[in-house]
């Protein structure tokens, strides 16, 4: 897991991992970048240019059943995972728990994708959701 200062050094980091992972033999194919959602894609794709790669970029929603033998989980940010708008339109403690576990969910799918290698990135100071998994 690795927290950046900003978007354009995360950018930088996951473009790295992904020519680390090429440069150790996967093929294009083998790796994908996933996202929270639509709103990120064009994070994941940034890196992918800047690699000189082109792999999966895909949401974790979308990546349900698909299995990869790398996986960057990128931008879980702290106003991404969990999704701000989501938990401020709920007022009952026990409705803000039960939405905090379907908004961890995701995370869970996208880490699950990975074989053999899991990068998990964010812009510091990241996502609350990081704690579980660290």
């Amino acid at each position: 897991m690795r927290l950046f200062p900003d978007e354009a050094a995360e950018t930088a980091g996951v473009a790295e991992w992904l020519r680390a992972r090429r440069d150790e033999g996967m093929a294009e194919h083998e790796l994908a970048v996933l996202v929270r959602g639509q709103q990120q894609l064009g994070r994941a794709r940034a890196a992918m240019k800047a690699a000189g790669i082109e792999v999966r970029a895909i949401t974790m929603h979308d990546a349900k059943g698909l299995e990869f033998r790398a996986v960057a989980v990128m931008a879980l940010d702290d106003d991404v995972l969990p999704d701000p708008e989501r938990l401020a339109g709920v007022g009952d403690v026990a409705d803000i728990a039960a939405l905090q576990d379907t908004e961890r969910h995701p995370l869970y799918v996208a880490a699950t994708r990975a074989r053999d290698r899991l990068m998990l990135t964010g812009v510091a100071p990241g996502s609350e959701f990081l704690e579980d998994i660290h």
